[in-house]
């Protein structure tokens, strides 16, 4: 996936964590990806991730290459701090965290199972029952995901989404109500992030703003914070562009 030439010399991110969908897309995930006919804009396959990327967000080319992708009127999801142009509608903005897990403390959790396509069912169940973020029924093929069972069920889980070059999303980290207070997602967090430190890749990870509780246990295990993206739902033009 190779942007106009243009676009490529205009771009100059500090870090591929600034624009980490692209980053993700137009390398170690480009499997994953469909771009648009420009090669400017780009999007995670259907029932992997619902986000969206553009090579340059101040390039006016990759918006009406990501217009053409999505077609006219539909919602996508983009994460960083674009300012979507004019005929674009913003329908929800969510504050977000960045947070480097480089300090994280790393090891294996011996109790964790791998899990793979064939768990799907019970892990949207939990994702359904605890809202830890997107997750859909391809997401499981973005990486590594493992999980805790108490009695044959699946109580809690963490996995991959997001892989820029050289680092890792944590992501989808979530546990069963009856089963908060023990420990389990700190022990998925950190049995995740060995996994990504055994390939030598740098773990991070995503939080919503507000979500002060999370933030905190992130913070007490080892990640800190990089950068305040926000995470919009906006609709494309209805008229193609």
């Amino acid at each position: 996936m190779a942007p106009d030439t243009d676009t490529a010399a205009r771009s100059t991110p500090v870090h591929v964590l600034d624009n980490p969908v692209w980053a993700a897309l137009s390398g170690p995930s480009s499997a994953f990806a469909e771009t648009g006919p420009r090669g400017l804009a780009a999007r995670y396959l259907a029932d992997t991730s619902p986000f969206v990327a553009l090579a340059d967000p101040q390039d006016p080319r990759a918006w009406a290459d990501l217009a053409e992708l999505a077609g006219p009127g539909s919602t996508v999801w983009i994460t960083g701090l674009p300012t979507p142009p004019p005929g674009w509608t913003t329908e929800t903005s969510i504050a977000g965290v960045q947070l480097d897990g480089g300090a994280v403390r790393a090891e294996a959790a011996p109790e964790a199972v791998l899990l793979g396509p064939a768990d799907v069912s019970e892990m949207l169940e939990l994702v359904g029952l605890t809202k830890p973020g997107p997750f859909a029924r391809r997401t499981v093929e973005l990486g590594t995901y493992l999980g805790i069972r108490h009695e044959g069920r699946l109580v809690a889980m963490a996995g991959e989404r997001m892989r820029p070059p050289g680092w890792s999303e944590i992501s989808a980290v979530c546990t069963h109500p009856d089963h908060r207070g023990r420990g389990l997602a700190g022990r998925l967090v950190r049995a995740v992030a060995a996994g990504i430190r055994a390939r030598g890749e740098r773990p991070f990870l995503h939080a919503a703003a507000d979500n002060t509780g999370a933030i905190a246990l992130y913070e007490s295990m080892g990640f800190t914070l990089r950068h305040r993206p926000l995470f919009l739902g906006v609709r494309t033009p209805d008229e193609r562009a």
